[in-house]
């Protein structure tokens, strides 16, 4: 699943393939991607005639800004978005078009049928559901050391699940939360009581870093993702635990190992992230 560094890089790609154009009409091929409204011509109705201003983000969701209106779109686990000339072939499982008045299209493809798209007016969407529970956004200029022990604050849970949980900060991901975790030099496991402060303004800071690193490479390929020109990440490359189970550490060249963290697959440095049990 493209996670916020993939997502940011779409939404740069994508202001500046679409940014400006004007919606003809609208196809869609597959009901179910469309969320609200739940009539999918409704949907393509209302749409007709509009510009798009720009691309924004919130967490993982793409925000396309129209004069009036907002598509807030999730691309869940393979989703992707496409510019094309009108007359190039439409691929398989494209569930969505935006035809433009230039000739042109924004075609979003779904091998795994799980992206959604929601349409508000402006301003709306970001006080509903899916936005309105998100929370602290982690290149904002909100996410202040202070904010980040706030959310800490008062909970005796695995730091891994907290860092995962899109209602406390949104976006991070298994593979960042991971590599956050290991420059931090704290154990996946580690319960947030037991954090001192000086872990926590580490881990703020890892965070950020890791998260700007990761969108000036242009995210992370580890699966099928691409931005809307069709270029991978290359973030992967500089990885320094995720996917490195049975590998030297970069530090103090352990052994990574790999376990499972809320359910989630998870990688560290039984060395350079200490268990504190």
């Amino acid at each position: 699943m493209p996670e916020l560094p993939e997502v940011e890089t779409i939404i740069r790609t994508l202001n500046v393939l679409v940014k400006g154009k004007t919606i003809d009409h609208v196809s869609v091929h597959l009901a179910r991607i469309i969320q609200r409204p739940d009539d999918i011509e409704e949907f393509a109705f209302l749409l007709e005639g509009h510009t798009i201003l720009g691309v924004e983000r919130r967490g993982k969701f793409i925000r396309i800004l129209l004069d009036g209106l907002v598509i807030v779109s999730h691309l869940r686990m393979e989703g992707r978005y496409g510019l094309y000339a009108s007359e190039e072939p439409v691929e398989k499982h494209t569930h969505v078009v935006f035809h433009f008045n230039d000739g042109t299209e924004l075609r979003y493809k779904d091998v795994r049928q799980f992206g959604t798209m929601h349409l508000f007016a402006t301003g709306e969407d970001l006080v509903s559901l899916p936005l309105s529970k998100l929370g602290l956004e982690p290149l904002d200029q909100s996410f202040t050391l202070a904010q980040f022990k706030q959310v800490l604050t008062g909970k005796k849970t695995k730091i891994k699940s907290v860092l995962l949980n899109q209602a406390y900060v949104v976006g991070i991901g298994n593979i960042y939360v991971d590599e956050s975790l290991f420059k931090a030099g704290i154990h996946p496991e580690s319960t947030t009581d037991v954090l001192d402060n000086k872990q926590i303004e580490r881990l703020h800071t890892a965070i950020v870093s890791i998260l700007l690193e990761s969108i000036e490479a242009g995210g992370s390929s580890i699966k099928s993702y691409v931005n809307g020109q069709g270029e991978m990440g290359m973030f992967q490359q500089q990885l320094l635990v995720y996917g490195r189970q049975n590998k030297p550490c970069v530090n103090c060249s352990s052994i990574i190992e790999k376990t499972v963290v809320g359910g989630r697959g998870t990688h560290f440095c039984p060395t350079c992230q200490p268990d504190p049990k």
